[in-house]
């Protein structure tokens, strides 16, 4: 396993994650268009039961989403995601004592999250919406900075790079750079390659066969493959057939020092991850 320097306890809210062991995120789409679960668990009384399951599973994480970012998603209004998200958030909030991430980008879902309970902010575009940074730092919660390169809408219309992991590296360090002049210190920031967004099944393998230089930046590493089209091209798989490949690259992530997986099939990757620390833990 790759050897990672940085303090391992990051706060999330009114939680403390120790990730000096790697955690597990369970994905939880209220949305009707998310690729591979869209529609499944919109009714809150679905919502929590799905997120109990994947605590029950072993997920100390449980992120809700309420706008769709698969490649081609429509954008959604801000008092529409409020609308789907808030009382999922409130649910869990009050019923399972978990992590909640808030997928989301949009300024209003990330207060009015906090004050139901979140600990994560968890933003695809790095927190470059208008009003997203200060959000972020008067919620006081953690926040998770991903790589993309324009909008969910465009961003897979011909992504080049002429120096992948190098402009990756540069982004993220540069959007560390903005939470820190906000007032968002250092120990509350996670940061995402992005696999997946704006990046060819090339870019996404080769960023993956050399994510530990990401460790440069002295952060951990959220990394979420589950399901993603990079698995479906490099082995040829429909959506609901990439449980074997999702497992590989959660494996091999853990293995590059990931500190959080976020995934559709937890119980699954809760397994590999355990297996993983008992092999490691042997004499």
């Amino acid at each position: 396993m790759k050897s990672v320097q940085y303090q391992t306890r990051l706060p999330c809210g009114s939680r403390v994650l120790d990730l000096a062991q790697p955690h597990v995120m369970g994905i939880l789409n209220v949305t009707p268009d998310s690729f591979s679960d869209g529609g499944r668990f919109n009714a809150i009384d679905a919502a929590l039961r799905h997120a109990a399951e994947m605590v029950a599973a072993g997920a100390t994480l449980i992120d809700v989403g309420g706008e769709s970012t698969r490649p081609g998603a429509r954008p959604v209004s801000p008092t529409e995601e409020l609308e789907r998200v808030a009382p999922v958030v409130e649910a869990i909030a009050r019923e399972l004592d978990v992590v909640i991430s808030l997928d989301t980008s949009t300024p209003a879902v990330m207060r009015e999250g906090a004050r139901l309970g979140a600990g994560m902010i968890n933003d695809v575009r790095a927190l470059r919406r208008d009003g997203a940074l200060d959000a972020a730092a008067d919620s006081g919660l953690a926040v998770c900075l991903m790589h993309m390169l324009g909008e969910p809408g465009n961003m897979q219309q011909d992504p080049r790079y002429d120096d992948l992991v190098g402009e990756v590296t540069g982004f993220l360090s540069e959007r560390m750079q903005a939470c820190l002049a906000v007032g968002i210190p250092a120990e509350r920031i996670v940061l995402d390659p992005g696999f997946g967004f704006a990046k060819t099944l090339a870019h996404n393998l080769s960023l993956f066969k050399h994510l530990e230089m990401l460790h440069e930046l002295g952060r951990p590493l959220l990394v979420g493959v589950s399901r993603k089209s990079m698995i479906g091209q490099a082995l040829g798989r429909e959506v609901h057939q990439r449980l074997p490949g999702g497992l590989a690259l959660a494996a091999l992530a853990v293995a590059k020092g990931a500190s959080i997986l976020r995934v559709h099939d937890v119980a699954e990757t809760v397994d590999a991850v355990r297996m993983i620390a008992a092999v490691q833990a042997a004499e």
